[in-house]
Order: structure tokens, then C-alpha cells, then sequence
């Protein structure tokens, strides 16, 4: 019988702003993403605020439903965890079942009234998952013929006792995805074990190479990037930007990006660098050089992703706590997008603010995570990992000063604009 969602939430259930919200990619075999995990997290600020977290989590992903899931996935999958509870309610049908997997927890007593209701949200289009699967019991089977994908916890797991679980399932037609892949030697393993998916933090882990040159259109974006900072003539930036096509409709795409604040439609280089103006031109040109390591995916590059992710909320934070000083937003948006360098040039930190130059502040942050841009720097990090890092979250927030209820509003809002920028590079 399915049930209204309000039976299961208690008369003290707290609002969306008591809760974190996180978003962990999902990547495919090329590294691509193609889904967002989404987590909500209660914000643990006392003994008394005690709350049935599943139900809490069922209301909260309500809520994201009317804001708008596309605001917050983009063009991507949206995986959501869900209990029995959840499943039974009708809340699971304000989902479109086109753009949602939902993940069954490993926590879930499979009834027959549960595998009833996933046979028939299956009739109805939704996808299936089963989460945190560590082995292959008697009781998992009666939902697999239900189930598209099992994702495997591959924490702790030996290979060997991996390579038989994968073969086990791959037998049965589904579809693999391996969490907690935190480093690249565990994402060749898993490859090589067949595997179709992957989630975890492992991409944006900078592997340093030795020796490692950049591309020409890395170094060409760079050398850009350098005639900005010393406030070169706009003729001499002009002309370096036209020795690259892609680079110019790059740009005339990007400047015509909903929420850059242009009202008109910009359709020559000269028009957008006027229009622009130094401080967006920067921001761009530091997009872009994510967007040529990507260069020729028919996919969004999870790197792109997180970067232009971190550098949005950080600029948006800054807003917020500094509205009179435009120049620290800028500074923050710097700090989240070059956060990423490392990995993206598979050099140090310190190697790649030795070609790009940046005041102290942002230095200071990026190396050390130390001063206000440091802070928020952490915070970013902090929310990406939520389920590792969510008891440093409200420390931070309280000395940054920051609202648990205006964080919220403010990563929707920067996760609009990177899905937005993503598609355009």
C-alpha cells in the first residue's frame, strides 16, 4: 500500500536550511560524468535536535524536487538514496523518472510488499540500484531481475574476492559501479574487472609527473591569462585571442552564458572583451583551461565540473558575508577554480603559481588553506565530502559566519550556473 509522505514525518520535523546538501559524480570508463549521487546530510548541532534521518532526507529531496532538479544535476542522472519507507510513498512520483536512479540501501528488509512496489515503479519508468552491495545474498535475489545497476563498496575489498562479486553480476546482465574509488590505481583495477562506473574522488587527485609539459593551448591560455593580470591594451589581447579560432567562439559562447548580466547578444570578439570587461575575461580564459583538457568529449568533464562548481559558491559566498567588496568575490572565484590545477597540469601547487601570478591572499589559501579564502576553500571541500567531513562543516559556517539555510540557497545557485557554463565550452 503506498502511504502519504507526512505520516512518516514527525510534528518537529526541521526545515530544509538544518540540512547539508552534497552532490559526489559518477563517472563512466572514459572518466566522463554521467550522474550526481545526491546526499543530504542532517546538520548535528546538538543532542536535543533529534529526527528519523530517513525521513528528514525524504523531505528534503521533496523540496529539491519543486526547486528544480535540473538546477541542481544539469544534463546528468540524479542517484538518490531511498529506505522502504520512502519507497512506499507517493513522494517518489514527484521524481521524473527519466533523470533519477534510486538507490535501494543495503539497510532495506526486502518484503514482498517492497519488491511489489519497486516491480511497479518499474512499470512506470524508474531505474533501480542497490547500494553498498558487499556480497550476493539469497534475499538480494529476489530484487535483482528489478535492479539495473549494483554499486559495490570496494573499501577494504581484495581483488580477488572483487573479481568474484563482479563476476557473479555480470552474468546476470547488470550494471557495475565501484564507490569509494579514491585513488587511480583503484580505478585501473576496477576497469579492469569490468566494471561500467565509477564514484568517487580519485579524479580530482592530482597525480604529479615528473617533467610534465603543458599543452600549446594550455600555454597559450596562460600566456592570455598573464597579459590580463599586467593590464596589457585590449588590441594586444585581441589579437592573441584570433591566433585561435576554437578559442574565440570558446569565448563568444561562454560570454553569452545565461547569468553573466549581458542583455544583448554578443557576436564578435572585439564586442565581447568590451563588454566583459577585464575581471569576467580572466574568469574565462581560467574556465576554459579546463575545458581543452576535456577537449573533443562528447561528455561533461567532472573536473570542469568541480572547479567552476567551487569557484561559483566561493565567489557567492564572498557576496554575501563581503557585498561591498567586489574585488574579494573575484578573488574567491580565482581560489575555487585554480584549486584544481594540480590535477588538471599534473604539476604542484607550487610549480603552477610559479607560472600564474597571484597575490598572497590567494596563495596563502591554495597552498596552505589558511586566511578567509582558505576558509571557504575547506568549507568546498568539506561539503564534497560530506560523509567523510560533515562534522567540520558547522565550525566552519560559525566562523565564516554563514547560515546553514543561505549555504543551501547558495549552492543551487552555483550549481545552475556550472551545469550552464559546462554546456557552452
Amino acid at each position: 500500500m503506498i502511504t502519504n509522505l507526512n505520516q512518516h514525518l514527525p510534528d518537529d520535523q526541521p526545515r530544509v536550511k538544518e540540512f547539508f546538501l552534497a552532490r559526489q559524480p559518477i563517472l563512466n570508463n572514459d572518466q566522463n560524468l554521467v550522474a550526481y549521487e545526491l546526499l543530504f546530510r542532517r546538520a548535528s548541532s546538538g543532542p536535543a535536535n533529534v529526527v528519523d534521518d530517513l525521513a528528514a532526507t525524504a523531505s528534503v529531496i521533496a523540496h529539491a524536487s519543486e526547486l528544480g532538479i535540473d538546477n541542481v544535476i544539469g544534463n546528468s542522472l540524479g542517484f538518490f538514496n531511498v529506505d522502504a519507507a520512502v519507497l512506499m510513498c507517493d513522494f517518489v512520483n514527484f521524481l521524473p523518472c527519466e533523470k533519477v536512479v534510486l538507490e535501494i540501501l543495503e539497510t532495506v528488509e526486502i518484503t514482498h510488499d517492497l519488491v511489489e512496489r519497486v516491480s511497479e515503479l518499474v512499470d512506470q519508468g524508474f531505474t533501480f540500484a542497490l547500494d553498498d552491495v558487499i556480497s550476493h545474498s539469497d534475499a538480494l535475489q529476489q530484487l535483482l531481475p528489478l535492479v539495473k545497476i549494483i554499486k559495490i563498496d570496494i573499501t577494504g575489498m581484495e581483488k580477488s574476492e572483487l573479481a568474484r562479486l563482479v563476476e557473479h553480476f555480470r552474468l546476470d546482465g547488470k550494471m557495475l559501479l565501484a564507490e569509494k574509488v579514491e585513488t587511480i590505481e583503484q580505478f585501473q583495477d576496477c576497469t579492469e574487472l569490468g566494471f561500467h562506473y565509477f564514484q568517487g574522488y580519485y579524479f580530482a587527485r592530482p597525480v604529479i609527473l615528473s617533467g610534465k609539459k603543458l599543452a600549446p593551448s594550455q600555454l597559450a591560455i596562460l600566456q592570455l591569462m598573464t597579459l590580463v593580470v599586467a593590464d596589457a591594451d585590449t588590441s594586444e589581447i585581441e589579437c592573441n585571442i584570433k591566433k585561435d579560432a576554437s578559442l574565440v567562439l570558446t569565448l563568444l559562447r561562454l560570454a553569452n552564458t545565461p547569468g553573466v548580466g549581458v542583455t544583448q547578444r554578443i557576436d564578435s570578439l572585439g564586442q565581447a572583451l568590451t563588454v566583459l570587461g577585464r575581471r569576467q575575461l580572466q574568469r574565462w580564459l581560467q574556465i576554459i583551461l579546463y575545458a581543452e583538457h576535456n577537449k573533443g568529449s562528447h561528455f561533461t568533464s567532472p573536473l570542469l565540473q568541480l572547479a567552476t562548481t567551487r569557484g561559483k559558491l566561493l565567489e557567492l559566498i564572498t557576496e554575501k558575508l563581503r557585498p561591498d567588496y567586489r574585488a574579494m568575490a573575484d578573488t574567491a572565484f580565482t581560489v575555487g577554480i585554480m584549486s584544481l590545477m594540480d590535477t588538471l597540469f599534473g604539476q604542484s601547487m607550487n610549480d603552477i603559481l610559479e607560472q600564474v601570478a597571484v597575490v598572497d591572499e590567494v596563495s596563502d589559501a591554495l597552498l596552505y588553506r589558511k586566511g578567509f579564502y582558505g576558509d571557504l576553500l575547506k568549507l568546498a571541500e568539506y561539503i564534497e565530502q560530506i560523509e567523510k567531513t560533515g562534522a567540520l562543516l558547522i565550525p566552519t559556517l560559525q566562523k565564516l559566519g554563514l547560515s546553514i539555510e543561505d549555504l543551501y540557497a547558495l549552492q543551487l545557485s552555483a550549481f545552475e550556473w556550472s551545469n550552464n557554463v559546462s554546456s557552452r565550452v
